[in-house]
């Protein structure tokens, strides 16, 4: 049984994280576990890199193809798809957000993880509309890449 079966929160062990060089590169992380017909990641990734073994079955990211172009974060109705990438002791995270008020380029936010808990800082470094969904960067330390997956702004 996997944790977040118990506990409706995923952690770390119930996922395939990519290695040290990938993460280098900059992948995509599918934190998606949902059985629902939903495949528009799969349809919106270029190279192929995501995959599923029908509609119904989570999507799987082939990190070694994944080439970091994000497409797929915006389109992901679940916010279950993050960008990472590792370059000299930062991470880059890039992410959904569909909060008020949206952050500007370099405003300092607090990091948060799975559970909502803030587990540091971040500065956001980019700002997107992709249709209707804010993406938003944000640069936190390389060691909280794998914890983050939302940010807080304080007004």
């Amino acid at each position: 049984m996997y944790s977040y079966e118990k506990t409706g929160i995923l952690s770390k062990k119930d996922l395939k994280l990519p290695s040290k060089k990938q993460l280098e590169k900059g992948v995509a992380i599918i934190e998606c576990v949902q059985e629902i017909p939903c495949n528009p990641c799969v349809d919106s990734c270029p190279v192929n890199a995501i995959s599923m073994k029908d509609v119904n079955a989570p999507p799987i990211a082939d990190y070694d193809k994944c080439i970091g172009c994000g497409k797929c974060i915006g389109i992901c109705p679940g916010l279950a798809i993050f960008l990472t990438k590792i370059k000299d002791n930062k991470a880059l995270i890039t992410l959904q957000y569909e909060f008020l008020p949206i952050p500007e380029v370099e405003t300092k936010v607090k990091a948060l993880d799975r559970e909502g808990n803030v587990v540091g800082k971040a500065i956001v470094k980019k700002v997107v509309k992709e249709g209707k969904t804010m993406v938003i960067a944000i640069e936190a330390s390389a060691d909280l890449a794998m914890d983050i997956r939302n940010i807080r702004v304080d007004s």
